[in-house]
């Protein structure tokens, strides 16, 4: 039985699902399911259950899992420990990052890492806030950079980086700025926002929830320059970071309809579990004293 092995029966006991797990793993479904048969082949128990609903660990399954995680947690603390025997900090370190709001902090940190820690390995990782923030718990990434509108993960600890606002902005006088707005003119128009596992996604829901309506029109666009050029190409209304936004309104490109969401924190994070791991205290160590420029 594998290491991998048991990274993939822990993901699927977690996720309840062969397919959520294969996207956290980076692995084909198919892979997943035969890592689950090589372990239960190995074992001579079954571990899950097969439902409609997905994979439901058994009895066996249960008990097993906690000497699973007891075990992954072992290997890497034969690791850090060695690290720690050698006097210095080598191994890899995955670490992901959701949008470009985190773009500056993981720059600053990549630069320092680079120069007090040359014999670390980092392998990076782009996608969503949501794709980081699942890395992270399903141990795919050992750290990474995420937007977070709500309260963060307690199972993670986390790092405020910095903060940014969301704004509403339409193409220039397609919409009257007069406070009220007309809610149900704006729902007529389309709107431009990706979807609702990424910051301006939540924030746009959120607009739709407070004031009852949906719009008639929704494109979604995951990129924040792609968002912003058809805004200003009067394609419809839509939500960007409060940096492109006001530079967007300088270069005369949109207006700001209002503020869609106050204070989205950029967190840097890591598992709770993993407190002592040295190269996450080395990395947690860099974003804590060394100032961001």
């Amino acid at each position: 039985m594998e290491i991998h092995q048991l990274k993939t029966f822990i993901a699927v006991a977690r996720e309840g699902s062969i397919t959520r797990a294969s996207e956290q793993l980076y692995l084909s479904q198919p892979a997943v399911s035969a890592h689950i048969k090589a372990i239960e082949d190995t074992l001579g128990l079954t571990l899950f259950e097969r439902t409609p609903k997905g994979m439901s660990l058994t009895s066996d399954g249960q008990r097993l899992l906690v000497k699973a995680e007891h075990t992954i947690d072992a290997h890497r603390e034969l690791f850090d420990e060695a690290s720690r025997i050698k006097g210095s900090l080598t191994g890899k370190l995955r670490l992901g990052a959701g949008g470009n709001s985190s773009t500056k902090a993981l720059g600053h940190l990549l630069t320092v890492l680079s120069k007090r820690c040359p014999e670390v390995e980092v392998a990076f990782q782009y996608g969503t806030s949501r794709e980081t923030h699942n890395g992270i718990r399903s141990g795919s990434l050992d750290a990474g950079f995420y937007n977070e509108v709500g309260e963060p993960d307690t199972e993670l600890t986390t790092i405020e980086v910095s903060r940014f606002d969301i704004y509403l902005a339409s193409p220039p006088g397609l919409v009257a700025t007069s406070q009220p707005l007309d809610w149900e003119a704006l729902a007529a128009l389309p709107w431009i926002c990706p979807t609702s596992s990424t910051c301006c996604g939540q924030a746009a829901e959120n607009l739709f929830k407070k004031h009852r309506f949906r719009p008639k029109r929704i494109i979604s666009i995951d990129h924040e320059n792609v968002t912003r050029t058809l805004i200003a190409g009067g394609v419809g209304v839509g939500l960007l970071h409060a940096e492109t936004a006001k530079d967007a309104e300088v270069c005369g490109e949109v207006e700001i309809v209002c503020e869609a969401q106050e204070s989205v924190r950029v967190l840097f994070a890591y598992l709770a579990g993993r407190s002592q791991d040295p190269l996450l205290n080395a990395v947690s160590s860099i974003l804590h004293m060394e100032p961001i420029p």
